[in-house]
C-alpha cells in the first residue's frame, strides 16, 4: 500500500481483504491461454467457466512488441491531455487533444474519491457509496478517471480493436453478427485512482421476456501494466444470471463497500479480461504503488441492439438503433481490421461476416482518419 495514503483505521482491514480475494482469485479455474476448436468455438472448458463466473483472464493474448506501441501511445495521450475538467490547453500550454472534437471524451474524479456512489450518475446504478481514503496532501484537485473513443488519438489502439483473436472470441460468445458498442481507457494513478463503486452495467433489457446472460454484451479488458487487488476490478461472481440487483441493499448487508465473496481481477500486462456486463463488479480507490491502464473495448450481441431503444452518447436522451444505424457503427471493425492488417502484414486477418456478406471493404489511410472522426456518436448504449 501507498506509504503517502492515510487510510485511518480501514488499513488493515483492506489489506486482509485483498489478500483474501487474491486467494479467491487464483483458485477459481478461470484463467489461462485463449484457445479455439477447429470451427473457431471457445473451449469447452474456458467457455464453462466464463459463463458460470462472468468473466475469465486470457493470459499473454497482447504480445510485448504490441504492448509497447500501446505504452507509447498512452504515454503521448497523457502528455497532451486536458490539464483539468474545465481545460481546453496541455501542460505544455498547446490546445489539448480532443478539443477540436466538440464533445468530451476525458472524465475526472476527485483522488481516491467515489465519483459515482449514491448519485443519478449512469442512471443511478450506483447505488452504493465506496469507502474514500484521505489522500495525501499534495494530490491534484483532480485526476483522470477515464477516456472514451481513444481510437481518435491512437492508431495502436485501432489496430488492438482489429486483434483476430479477440475478433474471434467475440464471434464466438456473442455469434458472427457481434456489434461493437464503445471503446475507451480506465486509468487508476498509483496512489491517486477514483474508485468505481459497485453496479451492474447495462439498462435497457432487465425486464424483457428475451432476457438472458448475455443480453448486455461483455467488455474486454486489455491490461497494460496488470492488474491487482488494490487496483483492479472486483467481482461477485455468477451474479451475471441472477437478473438486477439492489446495489445499496447489498452494501447495507455487507455493512460497507467490502462485499463478501467478491473475487479481484489478477492479470499481468498483455492479459485480456472478459467480464460480462451483468455482472456486480467495483473498484476501490487505488491506494497502492501501481498503476493500472485498461484498454476497453466492448461487443454486444446483435439481437440486443437492433431497433432497440438506447441511449445518446451525448445527451443520454433515447434513440433507436436502427439497422442503418447498427451498420454505420460496425464500420469501425472494418477499419481496425484494415489498419492493422496494414502495420501487421503476415498477419491473418479476422474476417467479420456481414461486412463479407454485403461486400464493404475498407482501407486505412488519411481519408479513413478523417471519416472516423465523431463515431462514437454512434455508440450503442444499452
Amino acid at each position: 500500500m501507498n506509504k503517502h495514503v492515510d487510510y485511518g483505521r480501514e488499513q488493515a482491514a483492506m489489506e486482509q481483504y485483498f489478500r483474501e480475494g487474491t486467494e479467491r482469485a487464483m483458485a477459481l479455474g478461470n484463467r489461462g491461454p485463449l484457445r479455439f476448436t477447429d470451427d473457431g468455438r471457445l473451449q469447452s472448458e474456458i467457455l464453462d467457466a466464463y459463463e458460470r463466473l462472468g468473466f475469465y483472464v486470457f493470459e499473454g493474448v497482447i504480445a510485448p512488441a504490441e504492448l509497447a506501441e500501446l505504452e507509447a501511445d498512452y504515454l503521448d495521450i497523457m502528455d497532451r491531455m486536458p490539464t483539468g475538467p474545465d481545460s481546453t490547453v496541455d501542460r505544455h500550454g498547446r490546445p489539448a487533444l480532443g478539443s477540436d472534437l466538440g464533445f468530451n471524451l476525458f472524465y475526472w474524479a476527485k483522488p481516491l474519491g467515489d465519483p459515482f456512489g449514491g448519485t443519478d450518475i449512469n442512471k443511478g446504478r450506483h447505488t452504493h457509496r465506496m469507502f474514500e481514503p484521505t489522500p495525501a496532501e499534495d494530490a491534484p484537485e483532480h485526476v483522470i478517471m477515464s477516456i472514451v473513443a481513444t481510437p481518435h488519438f491512437s492508431e495502436a489502439y485501432l489496430r488492438m480493436c482489429g486483434h483476430p483473436e479477440l475478433l474471434k472470441l467475440a464471434a464466438a460468445v456473442n455469434g458472427e453478427d457481434f456489434v461493437p458498442f464503445q471503446e475507451g481507457v480506465v486509468i487508476k494513478h498509483a496512489g491517486e485512482g477514483a474508485s468505481f463503486s459497485w453496479h451492474q452495467d447495462g439498462q435497457t433489457h432487465w425486464d424483457s421476456p428475451k432476457w438472458n446472460q448475455h443480453s448486455h454484451g461483455f467488455n474486454l479488458m486489455p491490461q497494460l501494466y496488470g492488474s491487482t487487488a488494490a487496483n483492479g476490478v472486483w467481482y461477485l461472481p455468477g451474479t451475471h444470471k441472477v437478473g438486477r440487483l439492489d446495489m445499496g441493499s447489498l452494501g447495507a448487508e455487507a455493512g460497507g463497500d467490502r462485499l463478501p465473496g467478491a473475487t479481484p481481477l489478477i492479470c499481468k500486462p498483455g492479459d485480456v479480461a472478459i467480464s460480462n456486463r451483468q455482472v456486480v463488479h467495483g473498484s476501490f480507490a487505488n491506494t497502492s504503488d501501481d498503476t493500472r491502464v485498461t484498454l476497453g473495448l466492448g461487443f454486444h450481441p446483435k439481437a440486443s441492439v437492433i431497433d432497440v431503444v438506447g441511449y445518446d452518447f451525448d445527451t443520454n436522451q433515447p434513440v433507436t438503433f436502427d439497422a442503418a444505424f447498427v451498420r454505420k457503427r460496425c464500420e469501425m471493425i472494418g477499419y481496425s481490421i484494415a489498419a492493422r492488417r496494414q502495420h501487421f502484414p503476415d498477419e491473418t486477418p479476422f474476417v467479420y461476416r456481414p461486412h463479407a456478406e454485403s461486400g464493404e471493404t475498407f482501407v486505412w489511410n488519411d481519408a479513413a482518419r478523417r471519416a472516423i472522426r465523431g463515431y462514437n456518436k454512434w455508440d450503442l448504449r444499452i
